[in-house]
């Protein structure tokens, strides 16, 4: 029983001493892994206070440059000038090439003499030394925006100007023309021939046309008879005016058929496809779908031109990689037909009135549409540049006689067009102006109204 009792003793005192030696090697760990993370958190305690620190540094260091930023640049401006004046004329500007003698009172040539290395010497010294400061003193100061470029950007108006505006801005050049003799003319007792001739000469040169200021000076003539020195030369030449183009005033009315297809033509330059992208955003705004056709299969990018149009507007355009141009308008009225579209607007290559194969396949292009809609094209319009003057008559009636023109499109007023085309239009071959162009804006094509483009005109 003895040696049992103590062998049982033994085994507990071994199985104290492994438990204890186990709690003091599991306590040795945690206190180890304690230890660690107290020194990781003070490691990184000690990081941020570095961190903090190095910023606290820089920005007094930054403050410190900005206190000394005024003084330093008054500094350099005032070693810049001392040093520059304080140089012989010679030096400042010498010339490697050689002067030339300068002859004062007298006939003497009081020049100094040709340069020599040493001069040549000091200009690259100076030009150094110039150079180093200019880089001290961007460094040191903010750059200023160059005046100079001023003039190129756009100035704010305050705000939009209006249509009334843009037109008579157009037309300043040829109001110019204008005003100057109707303003000689004011208080006279007498219309003399000279006064009439002058005004005949101004009329002529903004494009008016001889037949059309024919008939304007006439009318002038009339009235100043009936009324004598009180009459208003300017506003009598204004009603002349209005009276004549008057009959041009026919708005473009999109009429039931659907789709309504709108056929556009005219010379290269004038303005076609442009056109076409202002006219698809004016019918847009009066809630109206549009789809384009990009007949213009020849000129080299008028596609990719249109579709840009397109994109800015939002419209589908149909469209045939150097196709045939009446097939393109097939499928563009039977696109439109099928997505019930409201308006088709069909591009054509420009042409000269004087190329006949290319006025057959004008003509070709017409008949194609109008087996693929009934009755179309609705309106056949004729886009004219104002800049092109007389020749726009020869361009109406070449166009006129090929397609039955419906109305025209007067593009490129804002330039330097004179603007009295409209004027020998209406006396010639008075077809509708249903829209003129003023501006390279998306807006900038509206309904054409006489009296607001006379008051433009004369003013």
């Amino acid at each position: 029983m003895r040696s049992g009792k103590r062998r049982i003793e033994e085994d507990d005192v071994e199985q104290a001493r492994f438990a204890r030696q186990e709690c003091l090697r599991v306590g040795a760990v945690s206190l180890q892994r304690s230890a660690q993370h107290l020194r990781g958190r003070v490691q990184r305690a000690h990081q941020v206070g570095l961190a903090i620190d190095c910023d606290r540094e820089r920005g007094a260091a930054r403050q410190r440059l900005e206190r000394k930023r005024p003084a330093a640049r008054e500094r350099i401006e005032r070693a810049r000038a001392v040093e520059i004046l304080a140089q012989p004329v010679e030096q400042r500007f010498a010339n490697p090439v050689g002067r030339r003698a300068y002859v004062g009172d007298g006939g003497k040539a009081n020049a100094p003499a040709a340069p020599t290395a040493a001069d040549d010497a000091n200009l690259v010294g100076l030009r150094q030394a110039c150079a180093m400061h200019r880089k001290v003193e961007l460094y040191l100061c903010p750059q200023r925006p160059n005046p100079m470029l001023d003039m190129f950007k756009r100035k704010p108006d305050g705000g939009e100007r209006s249509w009334s505006d843009r037109l008579k801005s157009g037309l300043g050049l040829s109001r110019e023309r204008i005003s100057r003799p109707l303003t000689a003319l004011f208080g006279r007792e007498a219309l003399s021939e000279e006064a009439v001739d002058e005004l005949r000469s101004a009329l002529l040169g903004a494009d008016v046309g001889i037949p059309a200021t024919e008939h304007l000076l006439d009318e002038l003539v009339a009235r100043w008879k009936r009324a004598g020195a009180d009459l208003d030369t300017r506003g009598v030449l204004k009603s002349a005016l209005v009276e004549l183009i008057a009959p041009l005033e026919q708005p473009l009315v999109i009429g039931s058929a659907r789709p309504f297809v709108i056929m556009l033509a005219g010379v290269n330059g004038a303005g076609k496809t442009t056109s076409i992208g202002k006219l698809a955003k004016y019918l847009q705004g009066q809630g109206l779908s549009v789809l384009l056709a990009a007949g213009d299969t020849f000129r080299a990018a008028a596609r990719e031109q249109l579709e840009t149009w397109g994109a800015r507007n939002n419209i589908q355009v149909i469209a045939q990689h150097g196709g045939d141009p009446a097939a393109v308008m097939f499928d563009a009225i039977s696109a439109a037909r099928a997505r019930r579209i409201d308006v088709v607007l069909a591009d054509t290559a420009g042409r000269l009135p004087t190329q006949m194969p290319l006025m057959e396949e004008l003509k070709k292009i017409r008949r194609v549409i109008a087996k693929a809609q009934e009755g179309a094209p609705h309106e056949t319009l004729l886009v004219l540049d104002a800049n092109t003057g007389q020749n726009a008559l020869a361009q109406v009636a070449a166009f006129d006689a090929a397609l039955g023109l419906t109305g025209l499109v007067l593009t490129k007023l804002d330039g330097t067009a004179k603007g009295g085309v409209v004027a020998a239009i209406a006396k010639t071959r008075p077809l509708p102006l249903k829209l003129i162009g003023v501006g390279e804006g998306i807006d900038d094509l509206r309904p054409f109204r006489a009296a607001e483009f006379a008051d433009a005109l004369i003013g």
